[in-house]
Order: C-alpha cells, then structure tokens, then sequence
C-alpha cells in the first residue's frame, strides 16, 4: 500500500484489504469513514497516493489503540483465571463480538458514522468501556438512542445513537438509558 512505485488501483485494492483484518464500523463503513475524512470518493479508481496513505494512516493509529485494548483485555482474563474466574462476566459479550477489531463501533448504515478520527472513536468507546454506565453515547454524547432489530451484525438488536450512527455497547448504558432506547421507535423503513 505504501510502495510509490506500485500500481495505484493495487494500492487502492490493498487498502480495501486491510478492511478485512480490521473495520471497526463495518467493512463499508469504514471504507466511507476513511474515504470522506482522506478526501476521496468511495468509487475512485484513481485516488490520489497521498489521500491512500493518509486514510492508511488513519487506520494504522486505530488499530494502535485497538490492540492496546485487546492486549490489556488479555492480561485481565488471564488474571481473572489465575484468580478462578474461568467464565467471563456479561460485560465481556461486547467482546466477543468484535474479536479482531472488526464492528467494534458497528455502524449498519454505512453511510451514517462518526465523523472524528477512528483512534478517537475507539478511545472514547474503550474508556466508556472502563467506567461506570451512561445515559447517552459515549462517542457523540447524544442521549438520542433507539433500539434497532435485524441489525447486519452481532448482537442483531441494540441501542443505536441517532446522531453518529453507531450500535452503543449495552455495557456502558445504564438499565434506564437502554429501557428508553427500547421505548423510542425506530424509524420505518418504507419500500420504494
């Protein structure tokens, strides 16, 4: 990806690629994301170099933060098994739905993300992850919440924030937070 002297369209093709290791919104999602934030469309074929690597970029100092977690995450089950704890606990459910880092801030509308640099999502989520539960999303802040069914990812249901789009882990809702998402309706979905 980061070779000058490599084919542009295999450049452009690489980058696509390491959306399979990790896409923290989803594959498409993510694609979007760094599209819009590196200044070129989602259908370019011919992108400028510099726009690839500063989406790579974007994507490399996410990961950074992503494997800081997974390895803090690691050294804490290992303690907790030394300890006896050999199931882990409910907040952990999170967790074993994004092992890779892929849909760790699942948007199911690629089009509607968080507009912040990923590393930034990702810290935000992960230190909302560390604390006590809130009332509202803890990228964008928005209390707005309302619960989705037949979500393209797992958990198939949950919380969705109105505003950036993400499914808030249920971990860092209060119980109120998630009865109130639960009695927003969502929208309808209407055919065309």
């Amino acid at each position: 990806m980061r070779d000058p002297y490599s084919d542009l369209a295999l450049r452009r093709y690489s980058l696509r690629k390491c959306l399979e290791r990790f896409a923290p919104y989803g594959h498409r999602a993510t694609w979007d994301h760094l599209c819009s934030r590196a200044g070129f469309g989602p259908e370019d074929r011919s992108p400028d170099p510099a726009r690839l690597v500063a989406a790579l970029d974007e994507l490399e100092a996410a990961r950074g933060v992503w494997l800081a977690y997974e390895e803090g995450f690691a050294r804490r089950r290992r303690k907790e098994k030394h300890d006896g704890l050999r199931r882990p606990g409910s907040d952990d459910d999170w967790h074993r739905c994004t092992w890779g880092g892929c849909g760790v801030a699942w948007c199911d509308d690629p089009g509607v993300h968080p507009s912040a640099p990923l590393a930034d999502v990702l810290r935000k989520l992960i230190t909302a992850l560390e604390r006590e539960p809130g009332a509202a999303c803890p990228v964008c802040g928005d209390a707005a919440l309302e619960w989705r069914y037949g979500l393209a990812h797992e958990p198939s249901s949950g919380p969705v924030c109105t505003s950036c789009g993400i499914v808030v882990p249920a971990p860092v809702l209060t119980p109120d937070a998630v009865r109130r998402a639960r009695m927003r309706p969502s929208r309808a979905l209407v055919s065309a």
